[in-house]
């Protein structure tokens, strides 16, 4: 699906990525994890062709991306952190934009946005950020595209709806399609996706399964000084152990975030080894 290659990019004297690689797979959801500033947005940029890399490759569906080629636009939609939308109303905005997608489908539409309680009818102007963002993940969705990226896709979204969002993208979710979804609010993916990468100091430092994390450390509360990572909790400390007995814990990926960012490389050399 995605192939990155030895990817090198950044702006003026400012280099982000060095020598990124980066192969993604369809049937996943993938969450982009990385402090403010890391470069999540641009990485999200060289693999919809919104920029060109300083060096290396970046093949979609083995389409070179920044060539934006038609065959490749039509597979892939693109749900920025900053939206601009036209003084027309939702239905108006997918009877002028749909037919450059062949697998849209406007009743997957309609019902999503009734679902996201969106009115069809009123100004995408007169809407609220929120219900703006609403209206193209829904759109993104029912394009039904082979990829979908969603660059802080939960910022302006309110409790309830976060958690209807989460329910919609899994439900969304079929073997010939990837998801990517950026945050830096870890916890807003919380049992939506099924791998992780974080971007931390110009590299991906880790792109594993959550099931492949959980099978080299266990997470939980402990009272012993006997763990790679930890953090003070209720009860004790919120801690990144060893997986020894082959047991299964719950990935805490606000806590993994943490300790990978803050430069743990014990956990980072674990988690990376073959």
């Amino acid at each position: 699906m995605i192939e990155i290659s030895h990817l090198t990019f950044g702006y003026g004297k400012n280099k982000l990525f060095q020598d990124l690689s980066l192969s993604l797979k369809a049937g996943h959801i993938y969450g982009l994890l990385g402090k403010n500033g890391s470069g999540k947005s641009t990485l999200l940029k060289n693999i919809t062709g919104l920029v060109f890399p300083w060096e290396g490759t970046c093949h979609v569906n083995g389409f070179v991306a920044d060539k934006r080629f038609p065959a490749f636009l039509q597979e892939l939609f693109f749900v920025p952190e900053e939206i601009y939308l036209p003084a027309i109303t939702a239905k108006q905005f997918a009877d002028s934009t749909a037919h450059f997608y062949p697998n849209f489908d406007n009743r997957q539409y309609t019902n999503m946005l009734a679902e996201f309680d969106v009115p069809a009818d009123k100004l995408l102007t007169k809407l609220s950020f929120g219900q703006q963002k609403k209206v193209m993940i829904a759109f993104g969705l029912s394009a039904n595209t082979s990829l979908l990226v969603m660059d802080e896709p939960t910022n302006g979204l309110d409790i309830p709806s976060k958690s209807q969002f989460r329910k919609i993208i899994a439900a969304a979710l079929t073997e010939n399609r990837c998801i990517i979804i950026s945050t830096h609010q870890v916890r807003d993916l919380d049992n939506l996706i099924d791998s992780v990468l974080v971007l931390h100091e110009r590299q991906i430092v880790l792109a594993q399964s959550l099931d492949e994390i959980a099978e080299k450390v266990s997470f939980g509360i402990t009272t012993g000084t006997d763990y790679i990572y930890a953090e003070d909790g209720m009860g004790g400390m919120n801690a990144i152990t060893l997986n020894t007995d082959g047991s299964y814990s719950k990935v805490d990926m606000e806590l993994l975030f943490n300790a990978i960012t803050g430069n743990n490389k014990t956990l980072t050399e674990i988690l990376n080894k073959a």
